[in-house]
């Protein structure tokens, strides 16, 4: 069999995370567009907007005031989807029909007083706030014996489904680990088995032997464009060293890790010149009091935008019936994001919106 030209034909990509495929079509890029296009709408916002119920000071709308916090400000969801006092009960009809409760904790992460900034546009010093109170909840909340699985978020942007511009963050605390862990669980785990190593030390190792999907690196952490990524800029964050969980990492770390999420962050603004639209995720062990060598602590970014700020990615058609489906190639997608400058290249913004430390 000849070697496959990745940037020509269509081919399916596995993943071994989630033991899934997607499927590649390179020479659909040439198609024509002649679908809606939208006029994006994202208005710019002042430092404090006294209607924002995360603004310091501020009343919430579960009726709860905000104190006048000067840095991260973490709060219980006024309109959490779990709750920790439920009642232990389950549903089972034959085996087919079956429902069980699930207990858990919601809070909510402001990551600046600022109502005006985001995660790209913090200063260092804020971001690696952020991480530290990260890792603080991670412990805090997986010390709760009904706590299976600690999962930190981002949804940044309207089109992600955020409610208020104002830059937060959401963790939800689960009694068990939720669908998308628990595939990488068992994949890390019969890994770990069959070869007595890790998955995405082995996976770190091989791309960047090869550095056509990396983005960026510093000592600590590699940003990169996973072979087998569905979202047309998808990314992966990845510890270099062998760590679990946020809580394990040290200083220098927490330091590096928010300089490759600046970084980052800040070429994904600069890709269509907007504030870019994403969903994040803190993927970590357990907190099931168990030991998880498999685990290796990453994070995963999965932006909508595929051609401008106008034209967007969805899942319809044939990747709801049958599986994901991408035309542009993770190489082509990691180049133009490596090529961008990690600080501001359009002074409108950057002149307008200070830098906050």
């Amino acid at each position: 069999m000849r070697d496959l030209n990745l940037n020509e034909y269509p081919h399916r990509r596995y993943n071994p995370l989630t033991r899934e495929w997607v499927l590649v079509s390179p020479q659909r890029l040439q198609r024509p567009w002649l679908g809606q296009t939208e006029t994006l709408s994202e208005r710019r916002c002042p430092s404090y907007d006294p209607n924002c119920y995360l603004c310091p000071g501020n009343v919430r709308a579960g009726g709860k005031r905000n104190p006048y916090y000067k840095g991260v400000y973490v709060f219980d969801n006024d309109f959490p989807a779990l709750l920790p006092n439920v009642f232990p009960k389950s549903f089972n009809k034959s085996a087919l029909l079956r429902a069980h409760t699930e207990r858990g904790i919601c809070r909510v992460v402001c990551f600046s007083p600022r109502h005006d900034l985001s995660l790209p546009r913090l200063g260092l010093p804020a971001i690696r706030q952020v991480i530290d109170v990260w890792a603080e909840q991670t412990e805090e909340l997986g010390k709760l014996p009904f706590i299976e699985y600690v999962q930190i978020f981002e949804n940044r942007g309207a089109m992600m489904g955020a409610s208020n511009p104002h830059p937060h963050g959401q963790i939800w605390a689960t009694e068990h680990l939720p669908t998308e862990p628990a595939k990488e669980q068992v994949a890390q785990s019969e890994y770990l088995a069959k070869y007595d190593s890790c998955l995405l030390c082995d996976y770190l190792a091989l791309e960047l032997s090869l550095g056509e999907r990396v983005v960026c690196t510093n000592e600590h952490f590699v940003a990169l464009v996973p072979f087998w990524a569905v979202w047309p800029y998808e990314t992966m964050i990845l510890s270099r060293r062998h760590v679990s969980s946020l809580a394990a990492l040290d200083d220098t770390e927490r330091r590096a890790l928010a300089d490759i999420l600046k970084r980052l962050t800040t070429r994904y603004d600069n890709l269509f010149r907007v504030p870019f639209p994403y969903s994040m995720g803190v993927h970590q062990q357990p907190t099931d009091d168990k030991t998880h060598p498999e685990w290796h602590l990453h994070l995963h970014f999965y932006p909508p935008l595929l051609r401008s700020a106008t034209i967007r990615k969805f899942m319809v058609g044939y990747e709801m019936l049958a599986e994901p489906q991408r035309d542009l190639p993770p190489e082509v997608s990691a180049a133009r994001l490596r090529t961008l400058p990690d600080y501001y290249s359009w002074e409108e913004v950057s002149a307008s919106t200070p830098d906050h430390t």
